[in-house]
């Protein structure tokens, strides 16, 4: 009984495991106009207004392509 039991967790372990991994990387492919603005200017007293340029590029091209 307890030989089954470890192989129904290890086995269930192994599933979730594989799945795992699949869920998560369609979430880290979707970068939004600001996060690659911060990104490219992390400081922002500095790169104010070059931030700024940079996202409104971003959210231009963005919609040309829809």
């Amino acid at each position: 009984m307890l030989k089954k039991v470890l192989l129904v967790a290890i086995a269930a372990g192994l599933v979730s495991a594989v799945s795992l991994p699949l869920q998560i990387a369609p979430a880290q492919a979707a970068m939004t106009c600001k996060e690659a603005a911060k990104m490219k200017y992390p400081e922002m007293v500095k790169d104010l207004k070059e931030r700024h340029a940079f996202k409104k590029e971003c959210k231009d091209a963005w919609k040309a392509s829809k």
